[in-house]
């Protein structure tokens, strides 16, 4: 490790620094961060970006007294690194090591959880409420990048704050970036502020004089007239309208520029917004030229050039193209992102159709009544997202789609376990939220090429639908390459009965990407005298409700596997469908359990959970008393 970086034990250490060792600092820890990320893979560009601003930060309040509060929480390996746990830092992402966002329960430097955009400032004003209620007197800073601003969420917050009146510092982190490139109005409004010439040439000559007076009681009279200066330049208004003082554009790897802003607002009695830019992927030249390409990355050479390249034939690519082929031939299909277009695979479609194709930045509500509004207009909508954040926008799936019966196409992407980004990012809970939705249909293939034909049944039916697939690449097709329509409700029988004449007889109804698991536990029953039949159920909703009677009469049990929670999933539909048929089988539902599932492998996850043919033959064969 680093030299400076090796000094530092506790937030007291970098207050004790040098001016002069500052910049030492932020290079140590950029070089711990890009050989940890490099074998652990991570969110890379984001957190190279954000080392001064976090240096600054430990510098200026006294955390955990004062409450950092950071969104998104992908920008917080460095302060990792400087609250304790550097001793721990090569486990990051891994199972049972740190987690790759805030996590209160690992340090108590990690005041508030945060992997999904857009919550810090409502956290924020929560804690400045409680602190000003309880007669507290630290300070409250909410560090807000990434494109969050633009969240829906934030800009309720902001709406709330004039009417709370606690203080809280909010720092706008512009990188001009979320994970692809910003889109909307506001970012174009940031953007013009840390662009304007004029501005920008006296802001320069203004802070030359200001650091000259730093830490000096003419200090306060410096930033009264630098923000006469930004008045002349910038209507900055957008954000003082809303109760808070803005400072900025503020250089983001300037410490002596970052230490004034920051010491100035700590002293302020109002709440302040404090504007910063910085270069996301400061430090790294191919991740400066390309952040985007570098946001999150999997494990790398130290000297590449280009990101190590994702596996090819995923489901995201293969969603991508077809969707792409299918509006060839139909002007009415529309695509839709919320911030991710190069994640869902939507780039070939942006390139194609780009009057067709929005981005509306990371509003995963505002897309899905979007959409509602295409579909009202006859349009056939496509919204691309990953599992974890639709869930940000199920009241809007119910009351804009369901209700309305609108034929607005959910593309679930990230259906699952994901990994090492943990329990904010799975994407189990998806059938849950939406099984409960009348006239929603909702599928899942068991390779890319079902995919395909799954967005043509969604395309021809008449109301709204979602097809959820996996982040794992999909297997090797045993179908046609001709993709047509499914009929919707119909499951399709892979693995008729085979087995033991005499012995139990098991159905598996296997959902998407736990088909091979279904195939491979089979085999073993097969082996210990049990008959075993295998369906690859592709429809959650409707269920295919003859087949699955029509083999109730000789089944003595039903295994489900879904790569989901249990809870109120696929394998409970299953039940369900049976009890409303009179059918009074047993039922053994298998996917994620009434838990928060830790960060890991999927291979390690399965293990740890019990998803393997091993040990799921063991537990089915002792269910129809077979050792």
């Amino acid at each position: 490790m680093a030299d400076v970086l090796k000094t530092i034990q506790t937030p007291n250490d970098i207050r004790a620094l040098a001016p002069a060792q500052l910049p030492v600092l932020a290079e140590d820890i950029r070089g711990v961060i890009l050989e940890t990320v490099s074998r652990t893979g991570g969110h890379l560009a984001s957190n190279l970006g954000a080392v001064e601003l976090t240096i600054a930060l430990l510098r200026v309040f006294s955390p955990p007294a004062d409450k950092v509060i950071w969104d998104v929480g992908h920008q917080t390996y460095a302060w990792k690194l400087l609250t304790g746990r550097q001793d721990r830092f090569h486990t990051l992402r891994q199972r049972g090591g740190l987690s790759g966002f805030p996590k209160p329960g690992e340090s108590p430097y990690d005041v508030f959880g945060a992997g999904h955009a857009g919550t810090a400032l409502s956290a924020a004003l929560g804690m400045a409420v409680g602190r000003d209620r309880y007669g507290g007197s630290g300070q409250v800073v909410a560090v807000i990048g990434d494109g969050s601003m633009s969240n829906g969420i934030s800009l309720e917050a902001l709406n709330s704050l004039d009417e709370v009146h606690s203080k809280v510092i909010v720092i706008l982190n512009d990188n001009e970036m979320s994970i692809s490139e910003n889109v909307g109005a506001l970012s174009r409004r940031l953007g013009r502020m840390l662009a304007d010439v004029r501005y920008n040439r006296i802001k320069a000559a203004a802070e030359a004089a200001g650091h000259r007076l730093h830490m000096t009681p003419l200090r306060r009279i410096y930033h009264r007239l630098e923000q006469a200066v930004k008045s002349l330049w910038l209507q900055n208004s957008f954000f003082e309208a809303f109760g808070l003082r803005y400072m900025g554009p503020i250089d983001g790897h300037d410490f002596n520029a970052l230490e004034n802003a920051l010491c100035s607002a700590r002293d302020y009695k109002h709440s302040v917004l404090i504007h910063v830019a910085t270069q996301k992927g400061r430090g790294f030249r191919p991740a400066e030229r390309s952040p985007s390409d570098w946001h999150g990355v999997g494990a790398f050479e130290l000297d590449a050039r280009h990101p190590p390249e994702t596996k090819p034939g995923g489901y995201s690519q293969a969603f991508g193209e077809a969707l792409t082929a299918l509006a060839e031939g139909n002007a009415a299909i529309t695509a839709i992102t919320a911030a991710m277009r190069s994640g869902t695979g939507l780039e070939p479609f942006a390139e194609r159709y780009p009057y067709r194709f929005f981005d509306v930045g990371i509003c995963e509500a505002h897309a899905v009544v979007f959409a509602a509004g295409l579909a009202a207009s006859g349009f056939r909508p496509f919204f691309a997202v990953y599992s974890t954040f639709l869930q940000r926008a199920v009241d809007c799936v119910m009351h804009d789609v369901c209700i309305q019966n609108l034929p607005v196409v959910f593309c679930v992407d990230r259906a699952g376990v994901v990994g090492s980004d943990g329990p904010t990012h799975h994407g189990i809970y998806d059938i849950p939220m939406l099984r409960c939705l009348p006239n929603l249909v909702i599928m899942q293939p068991r390779d890319t090429v079902e995919l395909a034909a799954m967005l043509k049944t969604a395309l021809s039916h008449a109301g709204p639908a979602v097809i959820r697939y996996p982040r794992e690449p999909g297997p090797s097709s045993g179908l046609s390459e001709v993709s047509e329509a499914l009929p919707v409700g119909r499951a399709e029988v892979l693995e008729p009965l085979s087995g033991a004449a005499q012995g139990p007889t098991v159905w598996f109804w296997a959902l998407g990407d736990m088909v091979p698991l279904a195939v491979a536990t089979a085999a073993r029953l097969r082996s210990a005298g049990v008959r075993a039949g295998v369906v690859n159920a592709r429809f959650v909703k409707p269920l295919d409700a003859v087949l699955l009677g029509g083999q109730a009469r000789e089944a003595a049990l039903f295994v489900t596997l879904e790569n989901g929670a249990v809870a109120g999933g696929f394998g409970a539909a299953v039940r369900e469908a049976l009890a409303a048929g009179g059918h009074g089988q047993m039922v053994r539902a298998y996917g994620w359990p009434d838990a928060f599932v830790g960060q890991g492998t999927l291979g390690q996850l399965r293990e740890d959970f019990g998803l393997t043919p091993e040990r799921l033959a063991g537990e089915i064969g002792r269910s129809v008393q077979i050792s």
